[in-house]
């Protein structure tokens, strides 16, 4: 191509893209420096720099279109991986009538422009008599043959959909704006529909190009309610400003199915066309992609995906090119078809989850319609037996000595504040529900309203209010068949902070963070921990009730997206006995009017903590044997409390001492000497946060209450120092032991309550004593 054309292409996509050339090749920003750049280094130079700083792997050629010069499709294939050929079937047809002998090779698909020639009405009945009418004329006009004539057209194009369903080539048709010479009102895709509703063409699919502008939202509907329409939008050199892509592509995706839209670069002639329309539809695409991240329409992971079905995997398979690509991950081919748009109708809600964690820990749901929801549930909630919370971790009914049996029923009120769209799902949402004897009476044995009444006494007595943050340890693992039998065995055996580790798995986190976020969960950091397949993920602080709303709202998001990329995400204590165990270590700390009361307001006070901040840590250290009934609530829990594991084993505190339950810290921003919260080591995914903290609470007042002190601080192993220290119970009957005899506790959590989780906690007890190998079950629990 002359330089005088390329000096026309840049005219018309303004000066910022020459400002874009002219940074790429490193010249001044003007028509004179850019040719005589071109002009001293060469077209063959010019266009490797161009691919490759476009990413272009592969170049599907219409050939069809007339200039001066031009190169063979051999000539191309120095600079891209894979080159086809796109057969123009009116400049075929005419080359034939003009005496030619076109040789048809390499072709990946057809394409038509009778948008350019007679319209897109296309009669697919069109007679041969009428064509052959119309050839007649077309042959009466001389040479060069130029096909104008409808009916000509229109055989043309149905004997070519014949062609392309023998061979399994997808058809191109050009449907939108274009050159002077387009009746823009003929060139609507909705003319198509009569050719699309053919049988006899079902099975050929149709590519829809140039986005369809500005019949854009046009093509997304017919590519929405037609299987074999497909959309394809190239913004080489485009007429359109940014924010007039950005709303083409937007329009495109608001009911086409993602898998079903592909980028080209609608480039032609020079090699910085190919350039400038691949780097412009990154833009744009992010920019799509981006909104839909924000709005909640697609999560990061979703998002990437759908990047690389844009600009790579769909074409791939819709003209079956022999390609390979490192961008295309092999999943992209069986993901979900995501749908992106503000106009899916209020009725797409179309179920409401009502979740409740029971006296086991264990997360439950009722599910409803969402008219059902808002109609009744709303206000009288869902009917569910007594004996909900007096099920156990390995079966689900209620356990004898609990005093709740299957007659009596409460409502599940949901808690409309939590009320949460789902973000691994589309068309769902969730909500937490509180217990009632009837709308507007708690239920004794509600966990959420046990920690409201913990949280009232000590806002009433002290005016002051828990905070909390969790730290969530679990493990992913993968399924294996061996010996037609069923196992979940961990993804990976990398070491702890292990960045390969988390590189491997580092777009499920994407998704996982980018859902916490959509809901209002704050993500503070991540790793690998030190198991096999175990990971960590800590939560932002914030009042102790929110913070176990949003403890439950973190595992259901973690355990769904695992299971949507086919894993299992497991929270149990001791996943392996002979490795290491997970916890949901919980970071406390004291609040009054608004600001950190458990940081000492002396650098001089002893162990940089206030005097409440020690009195309420005291209380905790005291009744902490009795706490782990709740904390750690099932059997396995004690597997992982174990000496040499930092789950803390011994019933003492340390500062900045991992292998002491109670560990007091200086995070960073702290200064020196100060600590800002103290860490609970000994609280595990079994256990039900509400309960967990509940307990805490009361154990804190009660050091509030009697002014306790703290013991001098172990900065050593607490397993060197045998004999100097009380361990913690070893075993869930220990622990329940404590428990019977702290009245604290007991009134505290209420009698009913105590009652219940006392006789949960026993059947759990004598169950696996009795079945050595069932805690292996608990990883489709926990």
């Amino acid at each position: 191509m002359e330089f005088a054309e390329l000096r026309e292409a840049i005219e018309k996509i303004k000066l910022r893209n020459l400002r874009e050339i002219a940074e790429l090749y490193g010249t001044k920003s003007s028509l004179d420096a850019v040719e005589q750049y071109r002009n001293s280094v060469g077209l063959q130079a010019i266009g490797s720099k161009c691919f490759e700083a476009a990413g272009i792997s592969a170049i599907l050629i219409d050939d069809g279109l007339k200039l001066d010069k031009k190169h063979d499709i051999q000539w191309h294939k120095q600079f891209v991986p894979y080159v086809g050929r796109i057969l123009r079937i009116e400049r075929l047809a005419e080359e034939i009538l003009d005496g030619e002998m076109p040789v048809a090779n390499e072709i990946v698909g057809l394409k038509t422009i009778a948008a350019y020639r007679s319209g897109l009405e296309i009669n697919p009945h069109v007679s041969k008599q009428d064509a052959e009418i119309g050839l007649s004329e077309v042959l009466h006009s001389g040479k060069p043959v130029r096909i104008t004539n409808k009916s000509l057209i229109d055989h043309i194009l149905t004997r070519s959909l014949e062609v392309a369903l023998q061979f399994n080539l997808p058809l191109q048709i050009h449907t939108g704006f274009g050159d002077t010479d387009l009746d823009l009102r003929l060139s609507n895709p909705l003319h198509l529909r009569n050719l699309l509703e053919d049988k006899r063409f079902s099975g050929c699919r149709i590519v829809l190009l140039h986005a369809s502008y500005p019949f854009s939202k046009e093509a997304s509907f017919l590519a929405s309610v037609y299987p074999q329409v497909y959309l394809d939008f190239g913004l080489a050199i485009p007429k359109l400003s940014v924010h007039g892509m950005i709303s083409s592509v937007k329009e495109l995706l608001e009911l086409a199915p993602i898998k079903k839209v592909m980028f080209s670069t609608d480039a032609y002639a020079t090699p910085e066309t190919y350039y400038l329309g691949a780097k412009r539809a990154r833009e744009v695409v992010f920019s799509v992609l981006r909104d839909a991240c924000i709005d909640g329409d697609l999560s990061i992971v979703e998002a990437i995906e759908a990047s690389k079905d844009i600009f790579a995997q769909n074409a791939i398979q819709l003209y079956k090119l022999n390609l390979d690509l490192n961008i295309c991950d092999s999943k992209a081919s069986v993901s979900s078809t995501y749908m992106i748009g503000t106009n899916v109708p209020e009725h797409a809600i179309s179920l409401v989850r009502v979740i409740w964690v029971d006296a086991s820990g264990q997360h439950r749901c009722r599910v409803v319609p969402k008219k059902r929801f808002d109609d009744v549930v709303k206000k009288n909630g869902v009917g569910l037996t007594f004996a909900s919370m007096a099920m156990t971790s390995f079966v689900d009914g209620p356990a004898d000595g609990t005093n709740l049996t299957g007659t009596g029923e409460i409502r599940l009120m949901p808690d409309l504040s939590t009320r949460k769209a789902i973000p691994w799902t589309k068309q769902e949402e969730m909500v937490l529900a509180d217990m009632h004897l009837k709308p507007g009476e708690a239920w004794e044995y509600c966990p959420r309203e046990a920690l409201r009444r913990a949280s009232k006494v000590l806002k009433d007595e002290f005016n002051l209010e828990m905070n909390a943050g969790f730290e969530n340890e679990f493990y992913l693992l993968k399924k294996l068949e061996r010996e037609g039998k069923e196992e979940w065995v961990p993804i990976d055996s990398k070491p702890y902070c292990s960045s390969s580790g988390f590189d491997a798995i580092s777009t499920l986190f994407q998704e996982i963070v980018g859902a916490l976020n959509s809901l209002n969960v704050s993500v503070e950091q991540l790793h690998a921990e030190a198991g096999k397949g175990q990971f960590e993920m800590a939560i932002g602080h914030t009042a102790c009730a929110y913070a176990a709303d949003n403890l439950i709202f973190t595992r259901e998001v973690v355990r769904a997206i695992a299971s949507k990329h086919g894993m299992l995400a497991t929270f149990v204590p001791k996943y392996a006995l002979d490795d290491i165990g997970s916890g949901s270590h919980v970071h406390l700390s004291l609040w009054q009017n608004g600001q950190n009361v458990f940081v000492a307001s002396d650098p001089s006070s002893q162990y940089g903590m206030s005097k409440v901040g020690e009195e309420f840590m005291a209380g905790v250290l005291n009744h902490l044997p009795s706490i782990l009934a709740f904390t750690a609530p099932v059997p396995n829990s004690y597997d992982r409390i174990q000496p040499n594991t930092w789950s803390g084993a011994y019933q003492c505190w340390g500062n900045e001492n991992r292998e002491a339950p109670l560990r007091t810290a200086c995070p960073p921003g702290i200064p020196n000497g100060f600590v800002s919260n103290f860490e609970i080591k000994s609280f595990d995914g079994c256990a039900n946060p509400h309960l967990g903290l509940a307990a805490i609470i009361a154990a804190g007042i009660d050091g509030l209450r009697r002014h306790l002190r703290l013991p001098e601080p172990i900065d050593a192993n607490p397993a060197t120092l045998e004999g100097k220290l009380p361990r913690l119970p070893s075993s869930l009957s220990e622990s329940l032991e404590a428990l019977e005899k702290d009245n604290v506790l007991r009134e505290m959590i209420g009698e009913k309550l105590f009652v219940a989780i006392r006789g949960v906690r026993k059947a759990e007890i004598d169950f696996y004593a009795k079945n050595k190998e069932a805690y292996k079950q608990l990883i489709h629990r926990y």
